[in-house]
């Protein structure tokens, strides 16, 4: 057993065994591919809103981060594209093995919970353009992480 999936089934297994409020694994057919829903916390702009995550790891995870995206509609916030992209530090260059998927969904709800105001990243039309095009990864962006107020 290799140290990805050795690693991937600790994770699910604490997932499993103490899912944070908030959060609910919803499918884990295979060890590659996740699907997790999160829930806006109270008291915030997403409220009792429930999106769904992908995540999905290669084979360099853990030395890499996973492929995470919101599916379906994602929640409108100034570094979520309309096509479920994050612009989040940990997802790529703050990303190190010690962060989890657990830390990762933590740290969307915790971005979530102190946006002021709903809107898209102002690049969101012609990044989801490009997007359409091309169809590539969002670990394949070259991210700006300039914000860290949302």
């Amino acid at each position: 057993m290799s140290l990805r999936e050795k690693r991937l089934m600790s994770e699910l297994k604490s997932l499993t065994q103490k899912t944070p409020d908030l959060i609910k694994i919803v499918k884990t057919e295979n060890l590659m591919t996740w699907l997790i829903e999160i829930t806006g916390a109270e008291k915030t702009l997403y409220e009792d809103e429930t999106y769904t995550l992908q995540f999905r790891f290669d084979t360099e995870y853990p030395l890499k981060p996973p492929e995470v995206v919101f599916l379906q509609e994602s929640p409108v916030h100034p570094h979520i594209y309309s096509n479920g992209h994050i612009c989040l530090d940990i997802l790529d260059e703050s990303w190190t093995p010690a962060l989890t998927v657990e830390s990762v969904l933590l740290s969307l709800i915790s971005m979530m919970s102190s946006c002021k105001k709903k809107e898209r990243p102002p690049d969101d039309s012609s990044y989801v353009r490009a997007w359409k095009k091309n169809k590539f990864s969002p670990k394949k962006t070259k991210w700006f992480f300039h914000d860290n107020k949302v």
